[in-house]
């Protein structure tokens, strides 16, 4: 018996309702296999996802009696999905063992399908995949108006399968978006809140991550022995990974320092066990000073970092310290030989990462190594929390607004 206009507006309402409830994405798609199949008749429905006739997947395959499809390539013309896909325009057979150009595909008649329908899904005008029913037991079963609702279903269909799958990549996003949140938490924890309190030193650092979470990191380490070891490093990299190597640059380095050695052996060991975990490929350069707050003995290793800049008592210019050596986790054999420098009353000491010299302004100019020399001396007279304010104030002028690049971290020492 004909289905009204009617009949067909309460069916499409009633369709488009249930689907538009629907936002989980993995429900929804089954949901429109056997709405489809529902107000159509057919015996069997496919729904695939794709942007064109070589990106279709297929997502759901059901019968009658929604039980899956196994093997559904297997199971549809290739030659009616390929037309519709090609061409954005409705198939639909009364016959397809009689009817035309199906008749001579292989597919039809292995397959023994008679009466099929297949329509794109479009969202916003954008093709996102295909519906595909067909009835192998009845030809003729599938009237234009049938057509006309199928289509008028898909369109429904492929709204609110566009709107499920916004969700699910907003529902993404907010969860990264949080987790990211809280990996920055953590890593902030592991930075120092205060410098260490030491009768005749000044200290103090900053540390600025270029996104949600950095490869860079400073650290104080009193050890038992009375000393003090002073750390900068930057891990090559980025984002979470680097965050990670970071995490573990840290801790590996505070363990090798909690053993009796020496701040040479203790490096060496670092590196060695940074080495065995370094799968990724990742390392970090590294500049540690250790120093005794009753003699005043300073000792330096240098692990690939950029060579503090050492500002002498009466001095109006900063000197770079010895540079050199191997980032951590390349070579587990290399060798950290400790330099001494004197550090007598007046002395300041910057350590820094790459983020100050390699800041780009607009024009594309670095701020450079010879701007942070001129500006250091003066800097350093402040006393160490000022000057690190007034080197960050002056390399976010220099940029003039442009996005940070790269990490940036401070460290200043000063003997009083």
């Amino acid at each position: 018996m004909p289905v009204s206009s009617i009949e067909r507006l309460q069916t499409l309402y009633g369709v488009s309702l249930a689907l538009s409830s629907e936002l989980d994405l993995q429900a929804l798609l089954p949901e429109v296999i056997d709405q489809v199949i529902a107000v159509t008749g057919a015996e069997r429905g496919f729904l695939m996802l794709g942007g064109g006739k070589d990106d279709l997947v297929f997502h759901v395959a059901r019968g009658l009696d929604q039980a899956t499809i196994e093997s559904p390539e297997f199971e549809v013309s290739r030659g009616v999905v390929e037309k519709v896909a090609d061409s954005g325009e409705p198939v639909r057979s009364l016959d397809a063992q009689t009817e035309g150009w199906l008749a001579e595909r292989k597919s039809i008649h292995q397959l023994k399908l008679r009466s099929l329908m297949c329509v794109p899904l479009k969202a916003k005008g954008r093709s996102i995949g295909l519906v595909y029913v067909d009835n192998r037991m009845q030809a003729g079963i599938f009237t234009p108006d049938d057509l006309a609702l199928l289509e008028a279903v898909a369109s429904s269909a492929a709204v609110a399968i566009e709107n499920a799958r916004l969700y699910s990549l907003a529902v993404q996003q907010a969860r990264m978006e949080r987790e990211l949140e809280l990996a920055s938490e953590l890593q902030a924890a592991l930075i120092p809140a205060r410098a260490p309190s030491i009768p005749g030193l000044e200290l103090a650092g900053q540390w600025h991550a270029a996104l949600e979470v950095a490869g860079d990191f400073y650290d104080f380490i009193p050890l038992s022995n009375g000393r003090l070891v002073v750390v900068i490093g930057d891990v090559t990299d980025k984002g979470v990974p680097a965050a990670f190597f970071m995490g573990l640059s840290r801790t590996t380095l505070r363990a090798s320092l909690a053993a009796d050695l020496s701040l040479s052996q203790a490096i060496e060991q670092a590196n060695r066990l940074l080495c065995a975990d370094s799968s990724g490929g990742m390392f970090v350069t590294l500049f540690a000073i250790s120093l005794d707050p009753q003699q005043w003995q300073v000792e330096t290793v240098c692990a690939g970092h950029n060579p503090p800049l050492l500002v002498r008592p009466g001095s109006k210019t900063a000197e770079e310290l010895p540079g050199g050596g191997m980032p951590l986790g390349i070579e587990e054999s290399q060798a950290y030989p400790a330099t001494t420098i004197e550090f007598e009353p007046g002395t300041f000491l910057l350590l820094y990462t790459d983020g100050v010299p390699d800041a780009v302004n607009g024009s594309g100019e670095f701020y450079g190594l010879a701007r942070l020399q001129k500006l250091v001396p003066k800097a350093g007279r402040q006393g160490p929390e000022k000057a690190l304010a007034m080197i960050h104030a002056d390399v976010l002028a220099f940029a003039d607004g442009q996005a940070p690049y790269d990490d940036l971290t401070l460290v200043g020492l000063r003997r009083v």
